[in-house]
């Protein structure tokens, strides 16, 4: 017979160890803070911009090409047997800045290092402990977890200009590297445990009382060779790609279009920490309504959101209008992670979801990368952001419109006070 129900969930300490595994982990420090790195680098090695953001498009294009497999590795061997070596790998290989020359070839190796141990610690290995851990409240625990990311690209920067003006970006490197070595690797050690079963409890909290250990291959869901098949899948992945790349396309570009207008620096940098406020409060927000609306539609209003803010970017000469466009830009970007992670448990269930998320996040990242390209090839070729900026607008609301298309879901919460599993198998797609 069921027990009371603890007074705290264990799940959601799992969501905090997660939030500060990727607060604290590669994507911050190695994405986020990138630019601040860039002249350090360039005096290092003797090389312009180009030569230097090389090593940044050969880490993202590792981390792109390498998540499906992170993935298959996650559904195969468990989140946690991906996740501890990666991270600690992370940590040495940041280390390791100290025995660097000043060799090009050493930086390009450092960032593709990173990139491969980086897919372990991508949000697609945490996104599967929290799916497991919550049913009902899965979209609020997502938003939380997304919280710890959103505030590592706020925060992270700055630490590492300071870092850097006051001992170098060896020992910058070296520093971020000794504290997941520190902190987050023994935390993610001790605090995160893969499923609930194991502890007697069930997703969201309910005890019960565990009579054999659970199989990996118990979770209700698709393989991926019937998701690949599902035009669901499809359906969601382009409306994906097709809104990262444009939010993200701006977020690249956004302090540019800002100098372009005449913007002083403090107000350009008021506008990324805006677009910054727009990420986090998309990563909770679309959290909390995912649980209580149909996800489609709430995608589709902050999609349609996101256009009406690069539409606004596109029109406004006021600098007040374009500071309310940076947030709702911003907004778009926060939630499509938190959305894409729900979404893919709700019509693909959890059997192949590292797989099938690690597929649409990899294509998440690369369109990020093509947007950004896109948009300053088309500022070579006009001189101006206009009609890119038009163009991303209409992009993205074809994507909000792709997710009015969804059917509903394969795999839905059973409604309280219903018998049953506590993940309902609804009819396949036709």
């Amino acid at each position: 017979m069921p027990r009371a129900r603890p007074r705290l969930f264990y799940g959601w300490w799992v969501v905090v160890t997660s939030a500060l595994a990727l607060f604290l982990g590669p994507t911050p420090i190695v994405v986020f803070s990138f630019g601040v790195f860039l002249k350090p680098l360039m005096k290092e090695f003797h090389s312009g911009r180009g030569a230097v953001s090389l090593a940044f498009t050969l880490h993202n294009a590792i981390v792109a090409f390498g998540l499906p497999f992170a993935g298959r590795l996650v559904d195969q061997f468990g989140a946690r047997r991906v996740i501890l070596p990666s991270t600690f790998a992370v940590g040495f290989i940041l280390l390791s800045t100290y025995f660097c020359s000043g060799r090009i070839w050493e930086l390009y190796l450092f960032y593709v290092a990173l990139g491969v141990a980086g897919c372990g610690t991508a949000p697609v290995s945490y996104c599967d402990v929290i799916s497991h851990w919550f049913d009902r409240y899965r979209g609020l625990a997502l938003g939380f977890m997304m919280f710890g990311l959103g505030a590592g690209a706020l925060i992270m920067p700055s630490a590492a200009q300071y870092l850097t003006a006051r001992f170098g970006w060896r020992l910058a490197f070296g520093i971020f590297g000794a504290a997941i070595l520190v902190i987050t690797a023994p935390v993610v050690t001790i605090f995160l445990k893969e499923r609930p079963e194991p502890l007697g409890l069930l997703p969201d909290g309910t005890l019960h009382i565990v009579t054999a250990s659970p199989r990996p291959d118990d979770d209700l869901g698709m393989s991926w060779g019937e998701a690949w098949r599902a035009p669901t899948f499809w359906l969601l992945f382009c409306a994906f790609i097709l809104v990262s790349a444009s939010v993200q396309g701006c977020l690249a570009h956004i302090a540019a279009i800002f100098a372009d207008r005449g913007t002083p620096a403090r107000a350009a940098a008021l506008a990324t920490s805006l677009f910054g406020g727009g990420l986090l409060v998309g990563r909770t927000g679309s959290g909390y309504l995912l649980d209580r609306f149909f996800a489609p539609r709430v995608a589709a209003l902050i999609f349609c959101c996101a256009a009406g803010g690069i539409a606004l970017l596109r029109i406004t000469s006021s600098q007040e209008l374009a500071f309310v466009a940076a947030f709702f830009i911003g907004l778009g970007l926060g939630a499509e992670v938190d959305i894409m992670a729900y979404l893919t448990t709700r019509y693909f269930g959890l059997r192949s979801f590292g797989a099938i998320y690690g597929f649409i996040f990899a294509g998440f990242v690369l369109a990020g990368g093509l947007g950004a390209l896109l948009m300053g090839a088309a500022f070579d070729a006009t001189g101006s952001y206009a009609l890119m900026l038009t163009l991303l607008c209409i992009v993205t609301l074809i994507g909000a419109a792709l997710m009015m298309r969804l059917p509903p879901y394969r795999f839905r919460v059973t409604p309280p006070g219903e018998s049953g599993t506590e993940l309902e198998t609804l009819p396949s797609e036709a």
